[in-house]
């Protein structure tokens, strides 16, 4: 595709299908990660490893990081061995989620040393990531987004310039919090359904294809009936969504009693042990107030 140089930096659940889509697209691409495994099925793509953040930085023109926090981003950029130690400047496009504040923040911190930063969190699955098929947030200056656009449009079927730094990280958390009402709402109302009487296949079957459908029902209901908690990104991981737009109302002066509801399901699961599993496990919060799991019967 181009004789530019990109580098790749986090190679975790949604990092790593990014980077094979550039890579498989003709990229010439240079990856690190603290797990020497998708590095080494990357290198039989066609990808190069770096041996830290700081050599592959001096490689790349253009540098996108995928890790899971701002913590993780602020060592990869200024720490031991990191990308400002390389004595070279890459454009940096950071798709870690983190809250807005937090991407506002490195984004200065990374002017006052030379380098560009700009936020494009993702929405989307694994499996969209490794389809290429992402939604895609940028949140920079136009030359930036102009700049790194065509390998956005590689990883993602929708990318979209959301304003200045920042305000992909606030597009992300208004997308995720709808979504996850919409979670809350089948976890509260699943069990007193079933409760009530109703049969948890045909009440699955009328979720998933009736007025309440939803993207939260047609992928968590199959995996509750089956009583699948594993595999998804987790209740602890996803609180920060709900942070980012609580510190956006904060500001503008709003009142969200709905995200508030959702925001205190979340915690009670979260306070109840179910932290390191994912957003559907709120049902089994209500679940026990009721003692009434939704689950299939099987033969």
């Amino acid at each position: 595709m181009t004789e530019r140089s990109v580098g790749f930096i986090g190679l975790g659940h949604m990092g790593f299908g990014m980077a094979k889509n550039l890579v498989q697209a003709g990229v010439q691409l240079v990856v690190w990660d603290l797990d020497r495994h998708p590095e080494q099925l990357l290198r039989k793509e066609g990808a190069q490893i770096a041996s830290d953040a700081a050599e592959l930085a001096r490689e790349v023109d253009v540098l996108f990081l995928c890790v899971p926090t701002d913590k993780e981003s602020e060592a990869v950029l200024f720490g031991d061995c990191g990308v400002v130690s390389s004595g070279h400047d890459p454009t940096v496009v950071d798709t870690t989620t983190m809250n807005r504040g937090a991407a506002v923040r490195l984004a200065k911190q990374a002017e006052t040393v030379g380098l560009s930063y700009s936020d494009c969190p993702v929405s989307g699955l694994p499996l969209r990531a490794e389809n290429g098929t992402l939604t895609m947030m940028f949140g920079g200056q136009n030359e930036q987004f102009t700049e790194v656009k065509p390998y956005l449009d590689i990883m993602g079927e929708f990318v979209v310039h959301c304003g200045d730094v920042g305000q992909g990280q606030l597009m992300k958390a208004v997308n995720n919090i709808i979504y996850d009402i919409n979670i809350a709402a089948l976890a509260e109302v699943m069990p007193l359904a079933v409760k009530a009487g109703l049969d948890p296949r045909t009440l699955a079957n009328v979720l998933t294809t009736g007025s309440a459908r939803s993207f939260a029902g047609e992928y968590f209901v199959p995996k509750i009936l089956k009583g699948q908690f594993e595999g998804d990104f987790s209740l602890r991981a996803a609180y920060k969504d709900i942070v980012n737009v609580q510190e956006a109302a904060a500001e503008c002066e709003a009142q969200l009693p709905v995200v508030s509801a959702m925001g205190s399901k979340y915690q009670a699961a979260i306070d109840m042990g179910y932290g390191d599993e994912p957003k559907s496990s709120m049902i089994k919060v209500h679940e026990k107030q009721l003692d009434q799991e939704v689950r299939l019967t099987l033969p």
